[in-house]
């Protein structure tokens, strides 16, 4: 009988610590994925950007590939992401690897840069830079500014495929703004699913290059 209540009581405190370390871990990531959605949040009296392409606009199908003549380094920053509909302003870093996504949104560094004729593909985490994007839908803006310019896409195409589905980085023949993060949203653990927002680019807007830009 004691040996009975002696494992009970260990399997309890296994509980108990194991319930303890991951309410610290994830409480630590949704405040920090808040102080950075927060921190995004811009006022809207303050004009950033120009105004939204107008409903009427074509998609543009063709875009040099010679926007870049100085090209980012992996985990150096980019540029920024406005998201109109989450009036949220986030930055974006080069690479996807951990250290990238801790800090902003990750641009997949196997994928054009934005503006570039292709599948430029962007990835976030849920509970942090991305925590609301399941509210953007068909017909939102996404608009990114670079070192080479202002460039606006009109999502076309909001899809949930598997973690392991690969389509999400495939090449396009048109200049192609692919965001995606982890769904559902409220999952506990790693998410079985992917978000993904399929934009297409109406609207850009080039500057001269200035290396300071990814200060």
């Amino acid at each position: 009988m004691k040996i009975k209540r002696f494992i009970l009581l260990f399997i309890a405190i296994c509980f108990i610590l194991v319930g303890f370390w991951f309410s610290t871990t994830n409480g630590y990531k949704f405040a920090k994925g808040y102080l950075i959605y927060k921190v995004g949040q811009i006022n809207k009296n303050e004009k950033v950007y120009s105004e939204p392409v107008s409903k009427g606009t074509t998609e543009i199908n063709e875009s040099s590939n010679e926007l870049y003549k100085i090209r980012p380094n992996v985990g150096e920053k980019m540029g920024e992401l406005f998201i109109p509909k989450l009036n949220a302003k986030l930055p974006i870093y080069h690479g996807t690897d951990e250290d990238e996504l801790e800090k902003g949104v990750g641009h997949f560094a196997g994928s054009v840069l934005p503006g570039e004729k292709d599948n430029s593909v962007l990835s976030g985490h849920r509970d942090t830079v991305f925590r609301k994007l399941g509210e953007v839908k068909k017909g939102d803006l996404l608009v990114v500014s670079t070192i080479a310019g202002e460039f606006t896409y009109k999502v076309k195409q909001v899809r949930i495929v598997d973690k392991d589905d690969r389509t999400v980085i495939v090449p396009k023949p048109r200049p192609i703004l692919t965001v995606s993060t982890c769904y559902p949203f409220n999952f506990l653990g790693s998410a079985p699913e992917r978000y993904v927002l399929v934009a297409f680019l109406v609207d850009k807007e080039e500057r001269s290059l200035k290396k300071d830009f990814y200060s």
